[in-house]
Formats: structure tokens, C-alpha cells, sequence
């Protein structure tokens, strides 16, 4: 008599654990940036985490000088991202931080843990179309008017962002960016640039203001709030109409958040 084994599931894979650094400038004044990526990385089929008592990266610190201010909230970070597989930052400017400046600010034993951080912590459209490849599959593409986009310093020259977030623009929503003139010319935020330069930040920012508008796209998007809370401060200051919106937002469908300045978020 044969007998006939029955079929086995395939064993599935793992999905990739991820935690979530949300940001002081998300948590604080954008937490829909936050939702978005958490969205996103689900439908990339990674299980998300967010450690509850993540702080600043102290980046503000940092970049004036500050390094004993800035060192402690370094190791703190370190200590609740260190059992994460991945880091995901919807950030390039804080992800550029621990990237970069944390071997640096650090030595000893925390050097080799930050180094160890590094490598594991990506940028939010980074690690969705380089390191998951999120697709759009059966999903409808997400229906979206003509977006021009600026490329932030810290996200650009410290990690090489640029074609990610136009990519996932064409997978996931069909659409092909308007190209921004001087799209890799800084806004004028810069951090603490701006407090301390408010005259030269406030015309890098209307230069910045001027060329968006140029393209006639209704949607300015970006990867740092920082960036884009200048942008659209200066855009609702000049009463100029155009939506400024964080990059996460648009793959993950949000266009029901107003805009960045244009009501509560």
C-alpha cells in the first residue's frame, strides 16, 4: 500500500525586526511622519518596534561644539537601540548623526558600541527601497499630484541619499519627480545655522521657496523636518500656496494630515 505524505508548509521566513528612532522633530511636531513609517515598514513585512524612552541624538549639541552635552545622550540612545536588529530613521540629518559623529564623539568601549549602532541604523527610504525593496505588488498605485523634492544636506552628502525616495515615488505612487533647480542647494535650515545666521538662512530659504514654486508642483516633499518646517514657515510667512509634506507621508498615503504649517499635525 503507498502511502501518501501529506503536504508540509513552507516554512516561513522571519520578518525583520525593526526599531523605529522617531525623532525629536516627529514626535514633537510631525508624530504623522512616525505613523507613516511604521506603515511602511509593515507593509515591508518588518515587525517595528519603539523603545519608549528613545531621546534626541543630540545632534543640536553636537553641532555646536557642545560634546559633553551631547556625549551622554549619545550613550543613551546606544542603550535602546543596542538588541534591535535594524534601526530605521526617517531622518538623514539624525541618521547621518549616528553614522558618522557617534564613533567620533565617543571612545573605549562606547566607541565600539556606536560603531556597532552604525551599522545597523539606515534612513527611512533608504532602507525600504536598498535594503527590503518595497514594492508596490497588487496595491494600487497611491494617487498623487505633481511633487518636486529637496534633497537635505545631511541626507545627500553624509548618506548618499537621492535616487531612494524618487524610486519609491515611482513604485509606489507611479510618478516621476519635477526636478527642483539647485534641488541640492541647503535651505537655509542648518540646524542651529538658522538662529545663529537668520539673515543669510532667510534668503537661502526664499531661494529655495522661489525655485519650488518655479516647477508648479502642488506638493514640495522631503526627508528632514528640519528642512521641511523652514520651507513651509517661509512658504505660509510669503503666502505661497504649495503643500509641504514629508516623504513618508506620501508613499504611506497620508494626504489626509494637513500640510506641514497648514493646521494642526
Amino acid at each position: 500500500m503507498t502511502t501518501t505524505r501529506p503536504e508540509q508548509p513552507e516554512a516561513s521566513t522571519p520578518a525583520l525586526q525593526v526599531s523605529l528612532f522617531v525623532t525629536c522633530l516627529a514626535d514633537l511636531l510631525r508624530p504623522s511622519v512616525a505613523f507613516a513609517s511604521i506603515k511602511l515598514l509593515e507593509q515591508a513585512g518588518c515587525e517595528v518596534t519603539v523603545p519608549a524612552a528613545q531621546t534626541c541624538c543630540g545632534q543640536p549639541a553636537y553641532n555646536t561644539g557642545d560634546y559633553e552635552s551631547s556625549a551622554p545622550l549619545a550613550r543613551q540612545l546606544i542603550k535602546q537601540f543596542e538588541s534591535a536588529d535594524y534601526v530605521v530613521v526617517p531622518s538623514g540629518s539624525c541618521a547621518g548623526m549616528i553614522h558618522h559623529h557617534y564613533p567620533r564623539l565617543l571612545d573605549g568601549e562606547w566607541r565600539e558600541k556606536a560603531l556597532e549602532l552604525a551599522a545597523k541604523t539606515f534612513e527611512l527610504t533608504t532602507f525600504l527601497n536598498d535594503i527590503v525593496r518595497l514594492r508596490r505588488g497588487e496595491r494600487p498605485a497611491i494617487t498623487l499630484p505633481g511633487v518636486t523634492y529637496h534633497d537635505s544636506c545631511a541626507g545627500l552628502r553624509e548618506l548618499g541619499i537621492k535616487r531612494q525616495p524618487r524610486a519609491l515615488l515611482r513604485e509606489l505612487c507611479d510618478l516621476e519627480v519635477t526636478e527642483l533647480p539647485q534641488s541640492e542647494v541647503c535651505c537655509g535650515f542648518g540646524g542651529t545655522f538658522c538662529a545663529k545666521m537668520p539673515e543669510i538662512s532667510g534668503k537661502m530659504v526664499n531661494d529655495k521657496l522661489t525655485n519650488a514654486l518655479a516647477t508648479e508642483a502642488q506638493i514640495l516633499a522631503g526627508g528632514d523636518l528640519g528642512c521641511l518646517l523652514n520651507i513651509a514657515g517661509r512658504a505660509k510667512r510669503n503666502g505661497k500656496a504649495i503643500e509641504v509634506r514629508h516623504i513618508a507621508e506620501l508613499l504611506a498615503g497620508d494626504l489626509d494630515t494637513p500640510a506641514i504649517g497648514q493646521g494642526k499635525s
